[in-house]
């Protein structure tokens, strides 16, 4: 797994939370894990709840989808637990979680030529808008941003990032993983520029000695 990947992967957790019961989101869809939205009770009972450490049954699971859909969104994940709640574990969660975020990248890695080829640090930014917007949400709700992706302009795309319904320390977070990608590439330049202007004295001082060789020996 690349290390930009692992990464998304951990911020997401933090930016979505990890949550291993079924609650609300802002708009009232019934969710689990990071940020995993199930549209209907056959999408939760496909995946591997358990109550008490034993598989929870598919009456289980719906009975815990119908009552938490009954509740009020938006509130703390805490609020939407109940004792006898169907909770999925950790590593079924981090599988979901990789699965989605993979498909989501063959996605934008279709839709952004040279996908592979860009920063790290610009790959993570995508990957999270992907997540919280969806790939259709990133590739057609964001022309201008792209574009300077595309350009290689990341201060521009850093000022075009800015989504709405999520919270500053997201946005601020998504703007500076596009600045590191300018300031990579400052660094990068600067490096090879001073490469060649390593490699410029060297000949210069190769054709001096040579220079002078013939001089000493004419000379003699």
């Amino acid at each position: 797994m690349p290390t930009y990947f692992a990464e998304s992967l951990a911020q997401l957790k933090v930016f979505e939370a990890c949550v291993p019961w079924m609650y609300l989101d802002s708009v009232g869809k019934v969710t689990v894990g990071v940020g995993l939205m199930l549209p209907e009770v056959a999408a939760a009972c496909a995946l591997g709840f358990t109550v008490a450490g034993a598989p929870a049954t598919a009456q289980q699971i719906a009975a815990e989808f119908d009552r938490v859909a009954a509740l009020a969104p938006d509130k703390l994940p805490a609020f939407y637990r109940a004792d006898t709640s169907p909770q999925l574990p950790q590593e079924i969660i981090d599988a979901k979680l990789s699965a989605v975020l993979q498909g989501f990248e063959a996605t934008i890695r279709v839709g952004i030529p040279g996908y592979d080829a860009l920063p790290d640090g610009v790959k993570m930014a995508l990957l999270d808008m992907a997540y919280n917007l969806g790939p259709a949400g990133l590739l057609k709700g964001y022309p201008k941003m792209l574009s300077a992706v595309e350009a290689g302009d990341w201060a521009q795309a850093a000022a075009e990032c800015a989504r709405g319904g999520i919270g500053a320390a997201r946005n601020a977070w998504t703007k500076q993983q596009f600045l590191s990608a300018t300031i990579a590439t400052i660094k990068a330049v600067a490096e090879a520029e001073g490469r060649s202007l390593v490699r410029g004295l060297g000949a210069w001082f190769k054709r001096v000695w040579l220079r002078l060789r013939q001089l000493l020996s004419g000379a003699r």
